[in-house]
């Protein structure tokens, strides 16, 4: 009987808290995060510490410089001499990985920040970019090669490996989890169309598509899933998949637009864009983030690229006229004083039951 009783108030509260129309405010709030004195910023990647990583015009120039947002204020991460810099990615310990031009910009290279120090990762043959670091401190990215076109690759202890393709010219890396596991695009024999990979233990492994000639492969959690976007069949659109280690599942799209997954985490939650709106994948459903912020805020939020293990995500909107970075923190739902003393009697009964039950 006290069993039962217990089931039914876990029940009944289940059912009051996630009534329609329960939360008294929007769903997350939104911190600006801000320019590093230009026109517009874009965040990239967060960390479950709510540090981001992304790029920002400069003061009086067109040139963009990486930056982390960290303790509530952005800081210039520079760049190798010359004169842009975009940071993609970062990991639990704060290091962050990008991009940077060298003197002269002849070349960029890709880069890893850590406590103050950019460090120039090297190249397979030219021009390279790191967009994905796990807490290990190993990177994904792609580079120039000696063959004419770019390679995904890992960088791991000071050394850049190759990964290879699915049998034609190009990939990319951009996604990297803690056990090493990299994601991506590539090239098919022919070069006819690109495939997600997953990549692991020295193997490249196809991930399919949706229907549609095409995918690519964005981003992947510590169990293996991945996300991004695939053709349909007939190839007129495109929707966002997550690949769950077995088969590819369609997200779908707000409207009868096309849509993309930029990142997820270990939660299975997802984010990403779909008819220029910024979306949040959850349990199924996917929803509008424009309909979960404050209206009265003046934000339009058009890309959401990253979703930490907190529910925090970050992006791109629009506000006063510009673009710049934001970030996305859930807000508590508040709980009605009715469903408290509901909840608060229904307990006392079962006590008494209880104490009743021990006599």
């Amino acid at each position: 009987m006290i069993f039962s009783l217990r089931r039914f108030f876990v029940a009944v509260m289940l059912c009051v808290l996630t009534a329609p129309g329960l939360a008294a405010g929007p769903a997350y709030t939104i911190t600006d995060l801000g320019t590093l004195g230009g026109s517009g910023s874009y965040g990239y990647g967060v960390n479950n510490n709510g540090q981001v990583a992304g790029e920002s015009y400069t003061t009086g120039t067109t040139n963009s410089h990486a930056f982390l947002f960290s303790g509530g204020a952005a800081a210039d991460l520079g760049t190798f001499g010359g004169t842009s810099s975009r940071a993609y990615d970062i990991n639990n310990n704060g290091q962050v990985v990008g991009s940077a031009y060298t003197t002269g910009n002849a070349t960029s290279h890709a880069f890893l920040w850590s406590n103050g120090v950019m460090t120039d990762l090297g190249s397979l043959d030219g021009f390279s970019t790191a967009y994905g670091i796990n807490d290990s401190g190993q990177v994904a990215g792609k580079s120039f090669t000696t063959s004419g076109s770019n390679h995904a690759f890992l960088w791991s202890e000071g050394v850049m490996s190759d990964l290879g393709t699915l049998g034609g010219m190009s990939s990319y890396g951009f996604g990297i989890n803690n056990n090493g596991q990299v994601a991506g695009w590539s090239d098919i024999a022919g070069d006819a169309a690109a495939r997600a990979f997953l990549w692991q233990a020295g193997v490249m492994s196809d991930l399919g598509t949706l229907g549609g000639t095409n995918s690519f492969g964005y981003d992947i959690n510590d169990q293996g899933f991945v996300v991004g976007r695939s053709n349909l069949a007939g190839d007129a659109l495109t929707h966002a998949f997550i690949w769950n280690g077995v088969s590819m599942l369609d997200l779908g799209s707000l409207g009868n637009w096309s849509s993309d997954a930029s990142g997820l985490n270990n939660l299975g939650q997802v984010v990403g864009s779909s008819g220029g709106s910024a979306f949040l994948w959850n349990a199924g459903t996917m929803l509008n983030l424009n309909s979960l912020i404050d209206p009265s805020s003046g934000w339009f939020l058009m890309y959401a690229e990253d979703i930490n293990d907190n529910g925090q995500i970050v992006g791109t909107g629009f506000i006063d006229g510009e673009e710049h970075a934001f970030l996305l923190t859930p807000t508590p739902v508040p709980i009605p004083p009715a469903v408290w003393l509901f909840g608060s009697g229904l307990l006392g009964f079962l006590g008494i039951t209880r104490w009743r039950s021990k006599k």
